[in-house]
């Protein structure tokens, strides 16, 4: 499915010397004739590099971008180079997004690809992660002409004027690991609705389990009915491709049994030995019986990509192996108007006893979701993260960039934005208005699961609430940022699997 270099491995000494498709060159706004690769390259092409620049007017901002045909006067065929902003705002971000837009620049040539970082002591994980997410292409069902000429082989990352010790080897190779995690992601959105249905959502847990030696349980159609899920089969009954409930878990092998939470809740308000990650996995989201207008319908195959962000970081789990229990969770299903579909005034239990008024069958993921916290609750968990293309309300809110976030503790909720600004994406918290849960409040049934248009993230969200059973929990509305309508940075065009950089860093933060 992704066309990602076989290799991303330290390179050369002395990259100019190497032969190579594309040299790309990392450097820092306002610095860059102080690079020493460029330097070397400059002089080899008798100061043409530099008058380049100075043509230009390239200054080394963040993903600024030169390139630069060398003519054969040097092994490498093409310069490139890439800003990653000044020195003194230098970051993981920065540097993830620099070495992916360098990447990128450099996939159509195909073959080798080196790039050379702005610093020695550059995070290599953060580098192998972008040269992986910059050199990532769906080409799946391109065929004939449409297909890519070349195949990028292999990408050797340098730092400016040392090898790469052993240590940091490691941490490339973890990187580029992590970028492959992403990719995960990134395919399942990607891939049409006709070949991404709720059991291939479940082959491809099955295979994150295998690889990595995680647990797994996935109940199918029959199995959600028999375990009282009854929102979520409700949301699935339309649809000939019927629905899966998918279960990961990832144990540290010598992980101590946590003690039993409190009446009070967590075991510590400042740690965390046990996470539960929930997926919103709509393969497809017609609406139901309330359908959509056929224009955007298309984009609702990546209404799956909460799953794919959850089944992303379980990949990434199984590569990091924390020290913390994590559990990834998915409901996935279909939304489809068919003779057998769930309706508007239906009436469902859902799994933790409350029963809901249906009012739109459009509003279906919230459904599904229910159940799949309440199951989450019941693990014990010290905290709850679920991720949802939940509302166009946070798309309208926030734009396409940002996600919206809702955190029950404030803690928990400092810690996933810090991680979010180290992954570089777009997390953007929001405020549970209490008073707008008098919207939820149904005359029939104990809960309706729609509230009015206005605040319509929040009340989404406040209906989720209902079912966590008091556990800690965030709720992460990421319908905007799933997909991009153009490449940049780290971001490829498509499916961008948002959420799971970010979750990775979060694992990290508590497991420390």
């Amino acid at each position: 499915m992704t066309r990602m270099p076989s290799t991303i491995a330290p390179g050369p000494r002395d990259p100019v010397a190497e032969s190579s498709e594309t040299l790309v060159i990392c450097v820092f706004a306002g610095a860059v004739g102080e690079h020493p690769t460029v330097r070397a390259v400059n002089s080899a092409l008798d100061g043409a590099l530099l008058e380049q620049v100075r043509s230009a007017e390239f200054e080394g901002k963040a993903d600024q971008l030169l390139e630069l045909p060398t003519l054969g006067r040097l092994k490498t065929k093409k310069v490139v180079l890439v800003g990653a902003g000044s020195s003194e705002e230098a970051s993981s971000a920065r540097l993830r997004s620099a070495v992916a837009t360098g990447v990128r620049a450099g996939t159509s040539a195909g073959g080798r690809l080196v790039v050379v970082l702005p610093r020695n002591d550059s995070d290599l994980r953060v580098a192998g992660e972008g040269a992986g997410l910059g050199a990532y292409r769906f080409t799946k069902y391109l065929t004939g002409d449409r297909r890519p000429k070349h195949e990028l082989s292999r990408i050797d990352v340098c730092l400016p004027s040392k090898p790469i010790d052993a240590a940091g080897k490691k941490a490339l190779s973890l990187g580029a690991e992590i970028a492959s995690a992403v990719a995960i992601a990134r395919d399942a959105v990607n891939e049409p609705p006709n070949v991404l249905v709720p059991e291939k959502l479940a082959q491809i847990a099955r295979g994150i389990a295998r690889e990595h030696k995680l647990k797994i349980k996935v109940l199918d159609k029959a199995g959600i009915l028999a375990a009282g899920m009854n929102l979520h089969y409700a949301v699935g009954q339309g649809s000939a491709n019927e629905p899966r409930f998918i279960h990961l878990t990832y144990q540290p092998a010598q992980q101590k049994k946590p003690a039993p939470r409190g009446k009070r809740g967590s075991r510590n308000r400042n740690e965390a030995k046990r996470i539960a990650f929930v997926g919103k996995g709509l393969t497809f989201d017609s609406g139901g019986l309330c359908i959509k207008p056929a224009q955007g319908m298309g984009e609702m195959k990546s209404d799956m990509a909460g799953a794919a962000a959850v089944l992303g970081l379980m990949a990434a789990v199984g590569v990091l192996r924390p020290e913390l229990e994590v559990h990834g969770i998915v409901g996935a299903a279909e939304n489809m108007p068919d003779g057998a579909a769930y309706r508007p005034a239906d009436i469902f239990t859902s799994l933790d006893g409350k029963t809901v008024e249906i009012i739109n069958t459009d509003a279906e993921g919230r459904l599904v979701l229910a159940d799949a916290l309440a199951y989450a609750a019941r693990l014990e968990p010290d905290l709850i993260v679920d991720a949802a293309t939940l509302t166009g309300a946070a798309l309208v809110a926030l734009g396409k960039t940002y996600s919206a976030y809702y955190a029950t503790d404030d803690a928990f909720g400092s810690k996933l934005e810090n991680a979010a600004r180290e992954a570089g994406e777009g997390f953007w918290r929001m405020p549970l208005i209490d008073e707008l849960t008098d919207q939820l409040k149904s005359d029939v049934a104990d809960l309706k699961h729609t509230g009015d248009r206005w605040g319509g993230s929040i009340t989404a969200a406040l209906f989720l609430r209902e079912f966590v059973g008091g556990v800690p929990w965030i709720h992460c509305d990421i319908a905007g940022p799933v997909l991009s309508d153009r490449a940049k940075g780290a971001v490829p065009k498509g499916a961008t699997g948002h959420g799971v950089l970010t979750f990775a860093r979060f694992v990290e933060a508590l497991a420390e």
